[in-house]
C-alpha cells in the first residue's frame, strides 16, 4: 500500500443526512481495501446520522477481523458518541484516548459547587 492510499477518508468534509450513504460506501470500500486507519480532521460538519457512518464502519472491520482506528474526529462528532453511549463500539480499544480529549466538557466538580455546606 502506498503512502497517499492510507487514508481516502481525508477529503470528506461532512457527514450528515445529505451524503451519509455517499460516505458509508467510501468507508466500506477503503475497509474492503485494507485501509486500517481514517482521519476525519478535514471533517467540520455533522449531525447525528454520522453515529451511524462510524458504527458502520466499525461493523465492517470486525467482520474483515481486523480494528480500524479513528482519528481526529471534531468534537461534536465525539460528543455525539457519547450522548448515544457508544463510544465503546465506535473507538474500541481506545476509550481512554476519548476520555481525556473531552474532560473539560463537563468537569465533575461542577455539581458539589452547587452545594452549601454549613
Amino acid at each position: 500500500m502506498t503512502a497517499d492510499a492510507t487514508d481516502n477518508l481525508q477529503s470528506l468534509t461532512s457527514l450528515t443526512v445529505l451524503n451519509a450513504t455517499a460516505a458509508q460506501e467510501r468507508g466500506l470500500a477503503a475497509i474492503k481495501a485494507g485501509q486500517r486507519a481514517f482521519d476525519l480532521s478535514n471533517v467540520t460538519s455533522v449531525d447525528s446520522v454520522a453515529v451511524s457512518v462510524l458504527l458502520s464502519w466499525q461493523r465492517a472491520a470486525r467482520e474483515a477481523g481486523v480494528q480500524l482506528a479513528l482519528h481526529n474526529l471534531p468534537a461534536s462528532l465525539k460528543n455525539l458518541t457519547k450522548l448515544y453511549g457508544v463510544c465503546g463500539l465506535v473507538f474500541p480499544g481506545q476509550e481512554e484516548e476519548q476520555d481525556l480529549d473531552n474532560t473539560s466538557v463537563a468537569p465533575a466538580a461542577a455539581p458539589a459547587d452547587l452545594h452549601h455546606h454549613h
